[in-house]
């Protein structure tokens, strides 16, 4: 038996008992076809051309249409990082010959000042690469790379500017997302000894706790500030369905990104702001029962609306490590079901779709009528990621 059918056998055998003892349907159950397609949906990463502007970012199924995109796009480092996982996975060394070769691909983000998104770019391709090869060259450009964060940093609003377009809309927005590319300036000031990457992502985060959550422990997504004064202007948002609606994958970058914040700085705060947010999550009247959210909580076209299953696998890896400090049986328990739900044929693309991508039906801006029910790489990023944590 080789190393990949050795790892889904025992996946399999895991995420069944956690079924059992969660009460999950028993339809959604590890069967043998579903761990048949997922080695094959692995092996399908490994037979994807090497391109350094053809990074597999979705997949449009009616038109077997590959959306491929540069460095520039925010979503380019996952698949460099989702080789890496999968070495981590199997041991399988076609994974990290790979790798190495998407990886070089991202480095120039880490000069690239006019994003915000170098955490995911930068760090989700050298940060998996680091955990694998101790080389400095990866840890050089990971520094490089919250260095070029940090001059996005405003001092008197307190955070990181996140777009600079529809400047007509806003002077200096914030996304919930951004809590997310923490972990790049957390992990640098660690690798460096500078600590003003830790200070600037603590400012950064403790903004966020202060401004970016209502009562209810949602988020929003977009808060948008007076640069001068460093006072809020408005909350708002681009990828939920309203302002006052609660778009599902932001709920996973706030209980994901406070969860990580909190391991690099053991502030209670954090950790109690993620543990709000994640029963917000795990409870909400609007969530169905697999544990796969729809897009949006407030969608009016519940239950007629897309599912997100990227939002699923943020959240199910972060609550893996939520659970890991708290040890609260239900975040375990929540992860696992989302997990044994994703393990099935319902979400694993069939082997009739070829193509470097794990999942199906993930929706990525759905205002935009863009990415909607669709595998989409990041979904595949964080299920990868909480197969890790899980394991």
């Amino acid at each position: 038996m080789n190393k990949v059918s050795y790892f889904s056998l025992i996946l399999g055998f895991a995420l069944l008992a956690s079924a059992c003892k969660s009460g999950i349907n028993s339809q959604t159950k590890t069967s043998a076809s579903a761990e048949h397609l997922l080695e094959n949906r692995y092996k399908m990463l490994l037979d994807y051309p090497v391109d350094s502007m053809s990074m597999p970012r979705s997949m449009t199924i009616k038109t077997n249409l590959i959306k491929k995109v540069p460095s520039r796009d925010w979503t380019s480092g996952f698949f460099a990082g989702n080789l890496w996982q999968l070495y981590r996975l199997t041991n399988d060394s076609k994974y990290k010959e790979q790798a190495q070769k998407w990886t070089p691909f991202s480095k120039k983000e880490s000069v690239n000042s006019n994003s915000h998104d170098v955490g995911f770019k930068v760090f989700c391709s050298f940060g998996e690469a680091l955990k694998v090869e101790n080389k400095q060259e990866y840890k050089d450009v990971i520094i490089k790379g919250a260095e070029t964060l940090c001059t996005r940093f405003n001092a008197k609003v307190g955070a990181i500017r996140s777009w600079d377009f529809n400047k007509e809309i806003w002077d200096y927005p914030v996304i919930i997302d951004n809590m997310m590319n923490l972990e790049l300036l957390f992990e640098a000031s660690k690798l460096s000894g500078n600590q003003k990457y830790h200070d600037i992502a603590v400012k950064h985060a403790n903004t966020t706790l202060k401004n970016q959550f209502r009562e209810d422990n949602s988020c929003y997504h977009v808060t948008d500030y007076n640069p001068v004064t460093g006072e809020v202007r408005k909350k708002t948002t681009l990828q939920g369905y309203n302002d006052d609606s609660v778009w599902a994958r932001g709920q996973g970058w706030a209980v994901y990104g406070f969860t990580m914040s909190y391991r690099y700085t053991k502030d209670p705060e954090y950790l109690k702001q993620a543990e709000a947010t994640a029963k917000f999550f795990m409870t909400n009247k609007n969530l169905p029962e697999d544990g796969i959210p729809y897009w949006d909580f407030k969608d009016p076209s519940i239950p007629n609306s897309p599912r997100d299953v990227s939002a699923a696998t943020v959240m199910a890896s972060a609550l893996y490590e939520l659970y890991g400090y708290t040890k609260n049986q239900s975040y375990l328990a929540f992860a696992d079901k989302i997990m044994t739900s994703l393990h099935s044929d319902k979400y694993i693309l069939p082997d009739t779709v070829k193509a470097p991508f794990i999942l199906d039906h993930s929706t990525g801006n759905w205002p935009k009528h863009d990415e909607i029910d669709e595998p989409i790489i990041y979904a595949d990023y964080y299920f990868l990621e909480a197969l890790l944590r899980k394991k």
